[in-house]
């Protein structure tokens, strides 16, 4: 099992894009318990199966330090059929990236994340045509309206791809709004890489934005693509797969609200 989680981990134990991919190259192994529980130990609620602990890759204890996440951890291993799927595992996966590669390193992910603020998809608007202009304003121009006024952030804005350096306090300003706790900035981190948009992220972690308003935003130029060209099936297989990493994510993030753990 710890082999199998290792393989769709990946190289970076945040990547939810690799993660899927090395799913499909896994053989699956087959469900050794019954039945999948939480208990409340060591100030935090641990999952265990059949009583017995579960270990993540590292060998530490699968737990969460809310119950109603633990036992969201737990309904997925529940839900395994005949063989056990980590790619149906989502918030599993992401409680293992948060214990054995975020926990010791909250400094170094809160960088990763702020990197986007040099970056952010919300600075980079169409050139043409009207209504895809309109509906990024739409979308986006809230939120940079909200940074701007909760944190002192303000940003610039570019169209097409030409890159516009964005001031050094405005990046200041954004990351210190970053929670500090490593299932919060675990889970932005997932967020962050998903979207594109470090401010997004933000958004949905200040309650500023639900998940539903956070994922239509981030793929307003995609949608717009879609209702053009239409979607073929491999490009929606992508999407759903990331969009179950997102959704995980995002519970993580509503379960632990204002604690910031």
């Amino acid at each position: 099992m710890r082999d199998l989680f290792d393989e769709v981990a990946g190289k970076s134990p945040l990547d939810p894009n690799e993660a899927v991919r090395r799913t499909s190259r896994a053989q699956l192994p087959k469900r050794f318990y019954k039945q999948a529980s939480v208990t409340e130990e060591d100030g935090g609620f641990a999952v265990r199966l059949d009583g017995r602990a579960v270990k993540t890759p590292s060998r530490n204890a699968l737990a969460a330090p809310d119950p109603v996440l633990a036992e969201a951890i737990a309904a997925e291993w529940q839900a395994q059929g005949e063989t056990i799927d980590p790619s149906m595992m989502p918030l599993t996966r992401l409680a293992n990236s948060v214990i054995d590669g975020v926990a010791g390193r909250i400094e170094a992910v809160t960088d990763d994340i702020a990197k986007y603020f040099a970056s952010d998809l919300l600075f980079y608007r169409a050139e043409h045509p009207e209504e895809l202009i309109a509906r990024e304003a739409e979308h986006w121009d809230p939120v940079l309206y909200w940074a701007a006024e909760a944190f002192g952030a303000h940003f610039i804005l570019a169209q097409g791809i030409i890159h516009a350096v964005q001031p050094d306090t405005a990046i200041a300003a954004a990351r210190a709004a970053l929670p500090q706790g490593p299932w919060s900035i675990g889970a932005l981190h997932v967020v962050t890489t998903i979207t594109g948009s470090a401010l997004l992220a933000l958004a949905l972690a200040h309650g500023r934005l639900d998940a539903d308003q956070v994922w239509a935003a981030a793929h307003v130029d995609e949608d717009w693509n879609i209702e053009q060209w239409g979607l073929d099936e491999e490009v929606a297989a992508r999407r759903a797969a990331k969009q179950a990493e997102f959704t995980a994510a995002a519970r993580v993030i509503a379960a632990l609200g204002s604690r910031r753990s």
